[in-house]
């Protein structure tokens, strides 16, 4: 059974966390031999959606990865080893992907592995970038200090994320309950209006009749548009993966007008950010540089980002590289040259990313502000074209009578 306990360890730090024991006293055993003091064990809560579903929970979140990186940094810092931090963690976390993780990493640390290369095996939990400035600081002695900037960078990386999701979650949501009304009105109320119409044998106008036509469709082909939907959403997903379609497709997204900006923002502040972490951490620049162009997430940056390294290896300055593409603004360009005449390259590189989550976050109010009058006058039209179709004819029908 899993257990939840609270101990302290030998520097009197108070810790929680999960544990499988078959019972309170096996617990209580295992914590003691591993320098933990048990204050409280219990068993844990029956009702966790975990338990119900077990395949809920087996998902590494970015918020466990933020969790996990800062208490290993406080655990070094405090002067635990890397291996007894990591046992303690094991124990805490709650989630049992990450906890399988942690149980193979130290196991592979136990059998002579470094951690970089344990944490290797896992890219899509600990990414390419988290690997290099752990590797360049494993031999400095300065591995917390590490881990305590990652946990900032997963911290920023995490905002930055949720900022740009809630700018587009009110859109979403608003055009996904247009598309709901739309449907329950075409199938189920218009049919009744329209049958009602037929029986007085009133001369229908050309809104109504444009309706009703409408809503016949929906009537007779409602799995059409269903699964127009899904080829359309597959034949997209084949496309994206191909050379051809990425480049189109992420091309598309960094003209959109609003949007696009935002994504140009968005590259910009995780290409700096990332960057200047990699070059502070001892990161050589041609290596970084190969790192980072695989968190950009668009093709473009991507390719523009490769070429600068090539031409970084040949001895062009990171600077003068960037200049030759028009996806860096040459305000970056500058305070990159900059960087690189001063020798703060890393620290400028900090700077430049504050300021485009700065302007991250102006261009999600832009986008907010362009999308709400948008939003409403569309469904204003909707709402005005259905009025004057259902209504018109009442109209027409209390005219006549009159």
């Amino acid at each position: 059974m899993k257990l939840y306990y609270k101990a302290v360890t030998d520097k009197a730090e108070a810790i929680d966390g999960l544990i499988e024991a078959r019972n309170s006293q096996e617990a209580a055993v295992y914590l003691r031999s591993k320098g933990l003091t048990p204050i409280k064990i219990i068993e844990r809560e029956k009702n966790k959606l975990e338990d119900v579903l077990p395949f809920l929970g087996k998902k590494v979140k970015s918020s466990d990865m933020v969790t996990f990186t800062r208490q290993l940094s406080a655990m070094l810092t405090s002067g635990l080893t890397l291996l007894k931090s990591l046992e303690i963690l094991k124990n805490q976390a709650g989630n049992s992907a990450l906890v399988k993780i942690i149980e193979d990493i130290v196991k592979d640390i136990q059998e002579g592995s470094s951690f970089s290369r344990a944490i290797a095996k896992y890219p899509e939990i600990f990414s390419p970038v988290y690997t290099a400035m752990i590797e360049a600081s494993e031999g400095s002695g300065f591995l917390d200090k590490a881990f305590l900037r990652l946990a900032d960078t997963l911290e920023k990386q995490q905002r930055l994320k949720n900022t740009v999701k809630s700018a587009l979650a009110y859109p979403a949501i608003v055009v996904a309950m247009m598309i709901f009304v739309v449907f329950v009105m075409m199938i189920f109320v218009i049919p009744q209006i329209s049958t009602l119409y037929q029986s007085l044998n009133v001369s229908l106008p050309l809104p109504t009749l444009i309706l009703i036509q409408i809503s016949n469709f929906f009537v007779s082909f409602w799995l059409v548009p269903l699964i127009f939907l899904a080829i359309a959403g597959f034949a997209y997903r084949r496309w994206y993966k191909t050379a051809e379609g990425r480049l189109a497709i992420d091309g598309v997204l960094l003209k959109i007008p609003i949007f696009g900006n935002l994504t140009k923002k968005t590259i910009l502040a995780e290409f700096a950010r990332t960057l200047g972490i990699l070059l502070g951490s001892g990161t050589l620049v041609v290596e970084a540089l190969g790192k980072v162009s695989n968190i950009t997430g668009n093709i473009h940056y991507k390719n523009a980002i490769d070429d600068i390294s090539k031409k970084v290896e040949k001895g062009v300055s990171i600077g003068d590289a960037m200049s030759l593409y028009y996806l860096f603004p040459q305000n970056l360009v500058e305070l990159v040259k900059i960087g690189e005449q001063t020798g703060k390259l890393d620290e400028i590189l900090i700077k430049a990313s504050e300021y485009f989550e700065n302007e991250v976050d102006q261009a999600v109010k832009t986008l907010s502000t362009a999308m709400e009058p948008i939003i409403l006058i569309i469904l204003g039209a909707g709402v005005a074209f259905l009025v004057i179709s259902i209504l018109t004819p009442i109209y027409q029908i209390t005219s006549s009578i009159k």
